[in-house]
């Protein structure tokens, strides 16, 4: 993900001088250097300390000792902390950081990695406006983005965009096997599975998913007798148990980082 971000900054005339990747894999930043002829170090500390925004694109499990590292750097210059970890909450980040820092907690999706992403940002008391603009438009670098007013429906977002594409890779694939099974061979299935499901998705873009059903959905059709059966079969109440189960998992795991220590 922070590959991406990079590359979305960069092709949006982000200067390369800017941006500095700090990784204890030396192997890692070399790529990086031959990607995109970026700033690295191996040293945390020294670029955190000048930089005016610090994106902490790490792994939720060693986000507390990442912060706990950085909360040395000088508390009363106004920096912005942006994470894209997913399930660690503001007030953990803050308290490990030494309290009192402008946070930005994001939640994109994978889709960002071809600048086609879903974002969504919660910003905490500290950030200012100006702050808040610098963060969408570093996440606007791989996608759209949206603001949500409280942390809680981070989680939401999780169980909705951040878990979504996989429920589309699903159905692509379950698609594909109905089709194998009604007589198809597998990548004649595939295709038209595929291009439909990208074909569906940029309508949507252009008009309401509702309105566009409806206008497919000819009265004793094919399509009627699909959505019927769907609907019989309770398509909704699956896909409801299916994001709650999501919803849920993401706040048990702000729970268990949060009690990490």
């Amino acid at each position: 993900m922070a590959s991406s971000l990079i590359g979305g900054l960069l092709a949006n005339n982000f200067d390369t001088n800017q941006i500095t990747a700090c990784d204890i894999d030396g192997d890692q930043l070399e790529r990086l250097v031959q990607d995109f002829a970026i700033n690295t170090s191996t040293d945390n500390i020294g670029p955190v300390t000048t930089a005016n925004i610090v994106l902490l694109a790490v792994k939720p499990q060693v986000m507390q000792t990442v912060c706990e590292q950085l909360a040395s750097t000088d508390n009363n210059k106004p920096r912005l902390f942006i994470s894209i970890a997913a399930g660690v909450r503001e007030t953990d980040i803050n308290r490990w950081l030494g309290g009192n820092r402008a946070i930005v907690r994001c939640m994109p999706n994978t889709p960002s990695l071809m600048q086609l992403g879903a974002t969504a940002l919660y910003a905490n008391p500290q950030v200012q406006e100006t702050q808040k603009q610098i963060a969408q438009s570093i996440l606007d670098a791989v996608g759209i983005t949206v603001w949500v007013d409280n942390e809680v429906a981070l989680d939401a977002v999780t169980a909705i965009s951040g878990s979504g594409p996989a429920y589309f890779f699903y159905f692509i694939e379950l698609l594909q096997q109905a089709g194998i099974k009604l007589g198809l061979d597998a990548e004649t299935s595939l295709i038209l599975a595929r291009q439909t499901a990208l074909g569906a998705a940029n309508m949507a873009m252009h008009d309401d998913a509702v309105d566009l059903r409806a206008r497919v959905t000819s009265k004793k059709g094919t399509t009627e007798q699909a959505i019927l059966s769907l609907q019989k079969n309770r398509l909704d109440s699956l896909l409801e148990a299916a994001t709650r189960a999501a919803f849920d998992r993401a706040t048990e795991l702000g729970d268990e980082l949060a009690n990490q220590n």
